[in-house]
């Protein structure tokens, strides 16, 4: 039987999932207690803890931010502290009761000559049928594996969180970096219409609706800068620190070009889904329930041994437990059988539902790619070409500045867009890894 079990690998691996299989029986404690502990040791390897991100020379890395956030985030603990309670039930399962000792007395004896003291020791021992304690075992150790997809599910969400705030972190730095650069080309309008007013070459309007664009555009400085701050409050909840503890400037986002084949990341996906590994452990616990009850019919055995000084010999017994009414357990047994069918069609119903979701993604990341490629490669240049013409225009007394207006906030708008859109492609990305099933990143595969 094969068991996953969560272990650590070394930073920049080709997959960030933990998971390494090891061959056992069923679990044995040594090697359990073994690999729990390559758990808890696992962000001990990260490559960056939280409180280091303020005091990080240079710019913030999107793996960076990701491997802070799986290190500090509770949701983590909370999912690892459910796995390693449901592991720990597995020697719960898989062992016999401890025996039992009853000793009793009749009190009206008391006093009385040694061989009249009525006293009673007994020592018992409860033994399920063989086979019981094998299946509960691996009962329990099927329940643990889908507490073990569990944590790895929150792990990948939150990685998939931390990529996408890292988008937003790297858009508003560079909206907030556009705007100031825009704000010193309408100053330099500015100085040029009030040249060009004293000149009597144009009306004081020129130069009255470049004061009021600038405003405009400080007004928005404001409201950026506020975003941030939002921004920069949800990747701190994420890391688990004060909403407003300093985080360094994002670095650029890298280009992407294309991304792997639809067939091949569908196939990867059903490999890695970590929902479809949980539902197959669940479908392996309920059919190992369903042969469970269909053992209940076999009696348990007690074993018990002891002494009664009031029965005339030593009480020696074997006893066998019978259940009388089968009626309980031939429902346990539907309801067994139920389940196991219902975890069956779950699954079915879970692959289609990835499917789907991972063509969504898909044609999300290649809309993005198209939009990107539009803006990078025509749009923007003609924003360039045409606020330059305007501003030649001008200058040499042949446009209005209306004009040239226009023409700067129409490149402004370009430029917001081309980094919204390597934003959101970013985003979307992320979210396509989410649908995979993987944390690695396919900007990874760019360089």
């Amino acid at each position: 039987m094969e068991i996953l079990f969560a272990g650590s690998v070394p930073p920049n691996a080709d997959s960030v999932n933990i998971l390494k299989r090891v061959p056992m029986k069923i679990y044995n404690r040594q090697s359990r207690l073994l690999l729990l502990t390559m758990a808890l040791l696992y962000t001990s390897l990260l490559p960056a803890a939280p409180g280091d991100l303020a005091e990080a020379d240079g710019e913030l890395a999107p793996e960076q931010l990701v491997a802070a956030v799986l290190q500090a985030n509770p949701r983590v603990e909370i999912a690892l502290a459910a796995w390693q309670a449901a592991s720990a039930r597995i020697d719960q399962q898989s062992t016999l009761h401890a025996p039992r000792f009853s000793y009793g007395f009749a009190p009206m004896t008391i006093g009385s000559r040694a061989a009249d003291f009525g006293q009673r020791v007994e020592l018992s021992q409860q033994l399920p049928w063989p086979a019981k304690l094998e299946l509960r075992g691996k009962k329990a150790g099927y329940e643990a594996r889908t507490q073990e997809q569990t944590l790895l599910s929150m792990q990948l969400l939150l990685a998939t969180t931390a990529k996408s705030l890292f988008a937003d972190w790297y858009y508003i730095h560079r909206a907030i970096a556009i705007n100031h650069v825009n704000q010193k080309l309408l100053q330099d309008f500015h100085a040029i219409a009030l040249t060009r007013y004293r000149t009597g070459q144009t009306s004081k309007q020129d130069v009255l609706r470049a004061e009021m664009e600038l405003t405009l555009l400080q007004h928005q400085d404001i409201t950026l800068k506020r975003q941030r701050k939002t921004i920069q409050a949800r990747i701190n909840t994420l890391l688990n620190q004060a909403p407003e503890q300093a985080l360094p400037a994002p670095q650029q986002l890298p280009l992407v070009t294309d991304i792997p084949d639809p067939a091949q990341l569908q196939l990867t996906a059903l490999q890695n889904r970590q929902e479809l590994k949980a539902a197959k452990a669940r479908i392996a616990a309920h059919k190992t329930q369903q042969k469970l009850a269909e053992l209940a019919f076999i009696p348990d055995l007690k074993v018990s041994a002891g002494y009664n000084s009031l029965w005339d010999n030593r009480d020696k017994r074997f006893n066998i437990d019978i259940p009388l009414d089968r009626s309980r357990l031939q429902a346990a047994l539907q309801e067994a059988r139920a389940n196991a069918r219902r975890a069956h069609w779950q699954e079915i119903d879970l692959q289609a539902s990835i499917r789907e979701e991972l063509q969504i993604s898909y044609d999300r990341v290649q809309e993005s790619l198209h939009v990107l490629q539009l803006y990078r490669q025509q749009i923007t240049d003609l924003a360039d070409a045409n606020l330059a013409a305007a501003v030649a225009d001008y200058r040499a007394g042949k446009g209005d500045f209306l004009t040239l207006i226009s023409s700067e906030k129409n490149r402004m708008q370009t430029q917001l867009q081309t980094e919204q859109a390597l934003a959101e492609l970013h985003r979307r990305l992320a979210g396509l890894e989410q649908a995979v099933g993987s944390i690695q990143s396919f900007t990874a595969q760019q360089h």
